[in-house]
């Protein structure tokens, strides 16, 4: 990393006011922020056609200059990374986007380039339907392409969900923040975003002191797209920021997917509506999502199952409880006299064996006396 162009180019964000195509133009066009920096006061003799306003803009670099100062002190004492566009580590993806970040603050451990990169997006209000969704999704994934890097925000919903099964099956995950590395918001989120650290990262655009405002989720948004070969969209209402994602994606020619619901449910509407117009391709679990991008590995999957990874998907259970598990398989979300009568198992015995599943975390309790099977 060229420390010196670090902080030319970090001050030059500042100049721009976070006008993205600007700022790439400029940096493209003379291939330096400290060249642009030397040449501050006769602009002109390197691009001739500048404008007024933007020779006038240039010309002051004092307080950009001491922004990125301070924001260099922090970055060194907190282990935080910064990459700019030419460095190795820079996400290359990004590169191809016509308003990449010119500079990115990283903290973790993994590689941006990772050969296979995902984003998971979708509503805050996640259902039990889109926790399922994301959790079968990324075990099978996982089991036939062990070496993908999954992204996402950080956010209520699908996104933490996203990011905790990719932890959970030993995936390294990136979240995409909308605010300076000094905080995480949500606060709630914390715990996961400190693992994340160890097992993939935190990454932004914004530096420190900048809260996570409104328009700053919109921004992220275009490095959530532009980072990955694949957007999937999980649930979204007919309005949210997940779509959003997707239209991103879309804009950089990324492969985007959604995942079908019931028509009538609130947050499937946008994932119906993307498949209707022809926005997403419709997937239905992780075999389709594969099979469209061309990332089967018969090979692979086979290595796998000789090496035992592919791991059971319910172990341990007694005659009984394998039972309840095929019902729930059949049809889930059933309420206990209805399991009842389709077990043929009296209720006082059925209750202690539906304790002993969710003890197992095979099946979890939902309001109204259903039951949920989760694998």
């Amino acid at each position: 990393m060229n420390t010196e162009e670090l902080f030319y180019t970090m001050a030059l964000t500042r100049l721009t006011n976070f006008n993205y195509q600007q700022a790439l133009e400029l940096y493209r066009m003379v291939g330096s922020a400290q060249l642009l920096y030397e040449y501050r006061t006769h602009i002109g003799d390197v691009i001739g056609d500048a404008s007024p306003r933007l020779v006038e803009s240039l010309k002051n670099w004092d307080e950009a200059m001491k922004r990125a100062d301070y924001e260099l002190k922090y970055m060194q004492e907190h282990g935080i990374r910064g990459l700019t566009l030419h460095d190795d580590d820079y996400p290359q993806r990004l590169t191809e986007c016509p308003d990449a970040p010119l500079v990115l603050y990283f903290t973790g451990n993994c590689n941006l380039n990772e050969s296979k990169i995902i984003s998971i997006v979708g509503t805050r209000h996640a259902t039990v339907y889109g926790e399922d969704l994301i959790r079968r999704f990324v075990r099978d994934l996982h089991q036939q392409c062990p070496k993908v890097l999954i992204v996402s925000g950080l956010a209520y919903g699908v996104d933490i969900h996203a990011h905790r099964e990719a932890l959970e099956n030993g995936y390294s995950t990136v979240g995409v923040l909308a605010h300076g590395l000094d905080q995480i918001y949500p606060y709630a989120h914390r715990e996961t975003a400190a693992e994340m650290v160890n097992h993939g990262g935190l990454l932004t655009e914004f530096m420190t002191q900048t809260n996570a405002d409104k328009p700053n989720f919109v921004r992220r948004n275009r490095i959530v797209a532009g980072m990955a070969d694949a957007t999937i969209v999980v649930e979204s209402a007919a309005k949210g920021g997940g779509l959003i994602t997707a239209e991103i994606a879309q804009s950089y020619d990324r492969s985007v997917f959604a995942f079908p619901g019931n028509v009538n449910a609130e947050f499937s509407k946008g994932c119906n509506n993307l498949i209707r117009d022809n926005g997403a391709g419709l997937i239905t679990c992780a075999d389709d999502f594969i099979r469209a991008m061309n990332w089967k590995d018969a090979a692979l999957r086979q290595q796998a199952l000789s090496d035992g990874i592919e791991r059971t998907l319910f172990p341990d259970l007694s005659a009984e409880e394998q039972l309840i598990v095929g019902i729930l398989q059949d049809t889930n979300d059933l309420q206990l006299n209805i399991l009842s009568v389709k077990s043929s198992i009296p209720i006082g015995r059925l209750t202690a064996i539906l304790f002993q599943l969710e003890m197992k975390g095979v099946i979890k309790p939902l309001a109204g006396g259903m039951y949920h099977l989760l694998l």
